[in-house]
């Protein structure tokens, strides 16, 4: 018995070497940058360390502005000097437009404007973005509420500080932002600055979707085990997704029975909020903008989380 258990495991060790040393070989006829030599397994993962921005640093004084890391199973292309971002970003963003999805926000990422490969899907999303949500009109409309934003933070901290009572600064900074954002979008605040029950919850959502997004992630170094989920964070976002999408649900069914005067207008542009913009497309004949529930939870998704 033992001397099967040590013919199988010499066996096991005589593969594991063989698929490290072949890859080492494939790896040399790539030619890709230069880059530490990885390690079995785990490439260069132990390298990143804590802080892998000043890893990262560290390693680019080595091995110069453009090197190859082998993070897991993935091969990554690491650009650390203005120089050479600008030839990727400008002279050939066409061929490295396309960006990989985190395995976490793999379901999101299917309507998404951040993770959709250039196509005419895409493109169209993105003219939407830039003629109807951002365009200058647009931007111009938000003065005054920006203005009214400013006032009611200046307000709450001068009556808090008039009490002698303590300022959560975190909380009344993200509830005015939260606030111009659902102003922008729905036309009305979501939460109060005076509410911290609420503004609290609210945060801590946000934050958790966040937090699971950004977190390393298994699935992402070693994509043949993405299936298993083994860290969990793509159910866990999925569900803060879900709470995230039923209070956008909601908000799209409000203004769908109740029409505009459902809101405290925050926008005086004759186009309306953004809500309004986006729905007055969804409903056109044609399906160019290909505005469908999930297109919108994605498009709220992606203002509210990335602003």
């Amino acid at each position: 018995m033992a001397a099967v258990l040590l013919l199988w495991l010499s066996w096991l060790l005589f593969s594991l070497l063989s698929v490290y040393l072949l890859d080492l070989l494939a790896h040399s006829r790539r030619r890709l940058p230069p880059g530490p030599r990885p390690l079995p397994f785990i490439g260069s993962l132990h390298l990143l360390g804590e802080n892998p921005h000043r890893s990262l640093a560290g390693l680019a004084k080595k091995y110069g502005p453009l090197m190859s890391l082998r993070l897991g199973a993935v091969t990554t292309v690491v650009v650390s000097s203005p120089e050479v971002a600008r030839e990727f970003l400008q002279k050939h963003d066409a061929v490295f437009a396309t960006r990989s999805t985190p395995d976490a926000v793999r379901d999101h990422g299917r309507n998404s404007v951040p993770w959709l490969p250039p196509g005419p899907r895409w493109r169209e999303l993105r003219k939407v973005m830039a003629t109807e949500l951002f365009a200058t009109h647009q931007l111009d409309a938000l003065h005054e509420l920006r203005q009214e934003k400013v006032a009611e933070l200046v307000n709450h901290v001068g009556r808090l500080a008039s009490e002698g009572a303590a300022v959560d600064i975190g909380r009344v900074a993200f509830t005015t932002s939260i606030n111009l954002l659902s102003r922008t979008i729905f036309s009305h605040d979501l939460t109060s600055v005076d509410d911290r029950g609420a503004s609290k919850e609210f945060q801590r959502l946000i934050t958790g979707i966040m937090e699971a997004a950004g977190s390393p992630n298994v699935s992402d170094f070693f994509p043949a085990l993405a299936a298993v989920d083994l860290q969990g964070w793509r159910r866990r976002l999925a569900g803060l997704f879900g709470q995230l999408h039923r209070l956008f649900d909601a908000e799209v069914e409000r203004r769908r029975l109740h029409g505009r005067d459902a809101g405290v207008h925050g926008m005086k542009d004759k186009d309306g909020d953004f809500l309004e913009v986006l729905l007055r497309l969804a409903a056109r004949d044609d399906d160019t903008a290909c505005l469908d529930r999930d297109t919108l939870r994605s498009l709220f998704t992606v203002y509210v989380c990335g602003s």
